[in-house]
């Protein structure tokens, strides 16, 4: 490539302050070769170059491409990244993301027409077994370079035949917007925060974080990435501290913090306010702003008056639901990004936040702030990676019902010859899901173990599930899961075979519920139970089961039981995404997929008693109920005569629970499990999971489920022990009641 045409292209994007694409095609060595000389030729220095790579191959900066998020919050102006042998698509986005306005982004590909075919290292990890990289498409390679050929901005050089097939220019050349209005300051935002925001977008959302000042307020602040939404957090925090205030923040890591406190600092300072710096900024009048990882900021240390979570939807909800008895709050969050989309936050925590007690303020930042709004590559990046895509508009199914809805098949290939489908069904997926992301874009249009289903409604996506194959397993395979070598894409079978022991669990053939969504315009309409009996249907005699694994809350637990699934396994950590325990619950459909429910089953029900006064101490009791209940089978009661004079006498006489608990939890799990669920009521439920399940000390107990006093809880325990001997008791257990009953 003539070193002046990459010159023109440059000198374009920095004219426009936007950004510009070189796509270096074929041969990788070739292609290497060129930057290299592009690079030495271009006025930009090294060191705002980083080269994002499996191997090192120039003289600047190099980052491999699994360890690309170390470009986060960072900007270069040249940025070449390797896509031959790690094509990995949530790179590709924080590469974008790195590149600064006047700034190049060089890409380092096979030639485009045989991109597809040409596999690399994360192409081959979507081959979980029993599948192999031959059954891996390249629909997604394929996109990248049909929307590469396609969009303005992006140069494209083959270095195999030395041709420039297009220049990269646009054509008029771009013209900077006017600039707005400059904003002006008022009583609540000093001019020097105001003089410090980049845009009127800026300034217009820190007015925003000014209701701060007072207490009893919370500020949800939305942006793309790049629009400086956590400098803007910076420097409310720093207007808060200035005037003595203790601000906390927190964020998935210390690193996503770092713009909002250079802000901070930078402010105070300038507002003369500034008294030390570091990881603690500390302000003469006695303020300060400090940093603390989500779970012990969920603690609120040194009862702060103000708490920001930046990047607060890649933060368990359990964590925020603790910051809520803060009376300042900020969170900030990504609406569109290499990691999805922060619907997450919206999906799992807006309604938790509106019930609390603070006065709740919006705010949203559109202007970019590193390039300008008309830069053409972020455009190519949000197409190509799918980071804007949503649900279909509300009019166009809202009139959807599980009665009209069409049932249909949605492969790989159908979703890439659709876009408007594909932008649908994947929209669902964002939408409801956090972790939705771009790589997840590429397994759905490659990987071999993927398929979805969808309900659809005058040609629109309403309601969609996207299933994984699992199971069906080598002998050889089974052996080395039992022996504790983890097999990709089998999470249950896996589950059930290394933890729960249980060799003989991955022959089956199931298919997992990755995720599933509805459109939230016909929630709670059915048509998530419609979809879910239409996959039994489909899979019923093709399959041994369908099973789920998710977060495990009271209303989940209650759907998917609705919809005929039952709890086989807790897990005893919390999901690092959903900050809850996981639960995994099968929906048999045939006989070898019963016998392995059953026996799951049992076991789950054998053990749940023991792992709940153990690594479950803490888990919610209404979790623990709707586990219990979901689980079906009937566990052995089992009691010796002792046994039942044990628990009839601590019901209706002076024996006590504890010199023998192991009955009261045989009782109690049975019951939990098979018994009456009308017998008892919900309070009392939970006081046979707190007190005989988990052992949890009395006071907390009766605290936390609204009794006076422990005395209360304990004779109110002992009413329900009354009942479920009545119920379950046997005539030795009836024998000891009519010694204290009789008159």
């Amino acid at each position: 490539m003539h070193l002046s045409s990459a010159r023109a292209l440059l000198a374009e994007a920095e004219r426009a302050n936007e950004r510009r694409m070189l796509v270096l095609a074929g041969d990788r060595a070739a292609g290497v070769r060129t930057a290299d000389t592009l690079l030495d030729g271009l006025p930009i220095p090294l060191s705002e170059t980083t080269l994002v790579a499996t191997q090192d191959a120039l003289a600047c900066e190099h980052v491999p491409t699994r360890n690309a998020d170390r470009l986060l919050g960072t900007t270069q102006r040249a940025v070449v990244v390797d896509l031959h042998e790690d094509c990995r698509p949530n790179a590709l986005g924080r590469v974008v993301g790195a590149v600064d306005g006047g700034g190049l982004l060089v890409v380092l590909a096979p030639p485009l027409a045989e991109w597809p075919t040409r596999d690399g290292a994360f192409a081959a990890g979507l081959a979980v077994p029993p599948f192999d990289a031959a059954d891996v498409t390249g629909r997604f390679r394929r996109r990248l370079a049909d929307t590469m050929r396609a969009h303005p901005g992006i140069a494209i050089y083959d270095v195999d035949t030395d041709t420039l097939s297009d220049d990269g220019r646009t054509r008029p050349a771009p013209r900077l917007p006017d600039p707005d209005p400059d904003p002006q300051p008022t009583a609540d935002v000093p001019a020097a925060a105001i003089d410090a925001c980049v845009t009127p977008d800026q300034a217009a959302a820190l007015a925003s974080f000014a209701a701060l000042r007072d207490p009893g307020h919370a500020v949800v602040a939305d942006a793309d990435r790049g629009r400086g939404k956590s400098s803007v957090a910076g420097l409310a925090a720093a207007c808060l501290a200035a005037e003595g205030h203790d601000v906390l923040v927190t964020a998935p890591r210390r690193r996503n913090t770092t713009e909002l406190f250079a802000r901070a600092g930078a402010l105070l300072a300038d507002l003369g306010a500034l008294a030390s710096d570091g990881d603690t900024v500390e302000t003469a009048a006695g303020g300060r702003i400090r940093f603390s990882k989500p779970p012990a900021a969920a603690d609120l240390p040194g009862d702060p008056d103000a708490v920001f979570a930046d990047e607060a939807a890649a933060i368990p909800v359990r964590l925020l639901e603790s910051l809520l008895d803060c009376q300042r709050l900020a969170f900030t969050t990504t609406v569109h990004g290499y990691e999805g989309a922060g619907r997450g936050f919206d999906v799992r925590f807006r309604d938790r936040l509106a019930d609390a007690t603070q006065t709740v303020h919006e705010t949203s930042l559109t202007d970019p702030i590193r390039y300008a709004g008309t830069d053409p590559i972020e455009p190519w990046a949000f197409r190509a990676l799918l980071l804007g895509a949503r649900p279909a508009v509300e009019p166009l199914v809202a009139d959807a019902t599980p009665d009209t809805a069409a049932y249909v098949a949605l492969s790989g290939a159908d979703l890439a010859a659709d876009e408007h489908l594909l932008r649908e069904a994947f929209g669902l997926l964002v939408s409801a899901h956090y972790r939705t992301e771009p790589n997840d874009l590429a397994r759905l249009l490659d990987a071999p173990n993927l398929t979805m289903r969808a309900l659809v409604a005058d040609g629109h996506v309403a309601s969609v599930a996207l299933l994984a194959r699992e199971g069906g397993l080598a002998d050889d395979r089974r052996a080395a899961m039992y022996d504790g070598q983890r097999v990709k894409g089998n999470m249950i079978p896996d589950v059930l075979t290394s933890q729960l022991r249980d060799e003989a669990a991955a022959t089956t053939v199931g298919y997992r519920v990755l995720r599933i969504a509805t459109h939230p315009a016909v929630r709670s309409r059915g048509l998530g139970s419609r979809l879910l009996g239409e996959l039994r249907a489909e899979f019923d005699g093709h399959a041994d089961w369908l099973g789920v694994g998710y977060g495990a809350t009271p209303a989940l637990l209650s759907f998917w039981a609705a919809n005929g699934y039952s709890t086989v396994h807790l897990s005893t950590t919390r999901n690092d995404t959903s900050g809850e325990y996981s639960a995994i619950m099968l929906d048999a459909l045939s006989d070898a997929g019963r016998a392995l429910h059953d026996r799951h089953a049992g076991w789950f029900a054998d053990r749940i008693g023991g792992v709940l006064s153990d690594a479950l101490r803490d888990l919610d009791a209404d979790v623990a109920r709707g586990a219990l209940r979901a689980c079906a089978t009937t566990p052995s009661l089992a009691l010796s005569e002792r046994d039942w004079r044990t628990v009839a006498g601590a019901a209706h006489g002076p024996g006590m629970y504890s010199v023998d608990p192991r009955p009261f939890r045989r009782l109690a799990v049975h019951h939990l499990v098979a018994g009456d669920a009308d017998l008892l009521s919900p309070d009392e439920q939970r006081l046979l999971v707190g007190a005989l399940l988990q052992a949890r000390p009395w006071d907390g107990l009766a605290d936390d489920l609204g009794y006076h006093s422990a005395s209360q809880a304990m004779r109110a325990l002992g009413d329900a022990l009354q009942a479920l001997v009545a119920a379950h008791g046997t005539a030795a257990a009836r024998a000891e009641v009519a010694r204290f009953t009789e008159d």
